[in-house]
């Protein structure tokens, strides 16, 4: 019996190690295999982490900076993706400093652009997660192409004028200064009235005809007060030429610089024949005033009576013009100055040397 309790007792001890052994089996074998089946594959796992570096964003920043280094501050600053696409637009801030943030991975450009500066642009790759600084970024002065139209004044404009006038003779010869050939002739200054009274009572050729009527007045024994000889002839020749001196000055200087009038007569030259009869007779009571419009020529007018009544001081009594005959004799000089017009418009133009070119073409 005792062997039998011990045979069982070795039986029951070989089953038991069968069961540690078979246990063991199972932790060994079967729990790598287990992780095994469970656990993702090495390669599948280097994909994944790669896939998520890749997708994190980083930012960009820098600084704007005029040529001398100072900060530019209200720059435009658009940053370009690499598919040309334009994704955010910020403006540089009182220091220069623009930034970007969140931007994905990859090439980039930046371009700025400022009021007076030239554009300027700066391109990079931005890598994942990377905060990227780029260099200072100095904008360049434009430059730009101006055109610059520089356009005389009025004053000077009508000195030119003046110049081109006194350079007209008719058959090269008598003076005919007070006729403008411009077609927008700029008024005359006050100065320019009486630069132009001056030169046209200084010319020599005034100084010819007033002598050449003295004399013709000598010869009829015209204000037989002066006398005869050469006394007679100084005398006449001194009127004839106080006559042309005051008659200029007052009607051509001072009354039109007083009045804002011009002296001249205006050529016409084109039209019909009848239009321009009319233009010139009718210059005879009107003139341009210096703002271009048309008006009574009070200078004109008024300049012949002026003239008339200082005539008085210096002739002799017995010829002196009482004020009916200073009256008469202003209306004579504006029929005068009709005639002149005419002759003016259809006949002295062609005789007139140096007529400047703007000029319109002889009728």
């Amino acid at each position: 019996m005792q062997e039998i309790f011990g045979q069982n007792i070795r039986n029951s001890s070989r089953g038991t190690r069968r069961v540690v052994w078979l246990g063991l089996s199972v932790l060994v074998w079967g729990l790598p295999a287990m992780a095994q089946s469970q656990s993702p594959q090495p390669a599948q796992a280097s994909a994944g982490l790669q896939l998520s570096i890749q997708q994190l964003s980083g930012s960009i920043s820098g600084t704007v900076v005029d040529p001398s280094g100072a900060a530019v501050a209200g720059a435009r600053v658009g940053l370009t993706r690499g598919d040309q696409s334009l994704n955010q637009v910020v403006l540089s801030g009182d220091n220069g400093q623009f930034s970007f943030a969140d931007v994905a991975p990859g090439p980039f450009q930046i371009t700025i652009t400022a009021d007076g500066f030239a554009t300027q642009a700066y391109s990079g790759i931005l890598r994942s997660g990377e905060l990227n600084v780029v260099p200072r970024i100095s904008l360049a002065v434009a430059t730009t192409n101006t055109e610059m139209r520089v356009e005389p004044s009025p004053t000077e404009m009508a000195e030119e004028q003046v110049k081109d006038e006194e350079k007209q003779r008719v058959l090269g010869v008598v003076p005919n200064f007070y006729v403008s050939y411009a077609p927008h002739a700029a008024p005359l200054s006050p100065k320019q009235k009486f630069a132009l009274a001056l030169r046209t009572t200084v010319d020599p050729v005034t100084f010819a005809l007033t002598g050449a009527s003295a004399g013709l007045e000598q010869a009829q024994n015209h204000f037989g007060g002066y006398g005869q000889g050469a006394l007679g002839y100084a005398r006449r020749f001194g009127a004839n030429y106080a006559d042309a001196v005051t008659g200029t000055f007052i009607g051509a200087a001072i009354l039109p610089s007083l009045l804002k009038q011009d002296p001249r007569y205006f050529y016409k030259g084109t039209g019909s024949t009848r239009s321009r009869i009319l233009y010139a007779l009718a210059n005879a009571f009107i003139c341009k005033g210096d703002n271009g419009h048309w008006q009574p020529s009070y200078s004109g007018i008024l300049g012949s009576l002026a003239s008339g009544g200082i005539s008085n001081l210096y002739y002799p009594a017995n010829d002196r013009d009482g004020v009916d005959l200073t009256f008469e004799n202003a209306l004579i000089g504006i029929g005068a100055s009709a005639a002149a017009n005419l002759l003016q418009e259809f006949l002295i133009r062609r005789f007139t040397t140096n007529v400047p070119n703007h000029a319109p073409a002889k009728p």
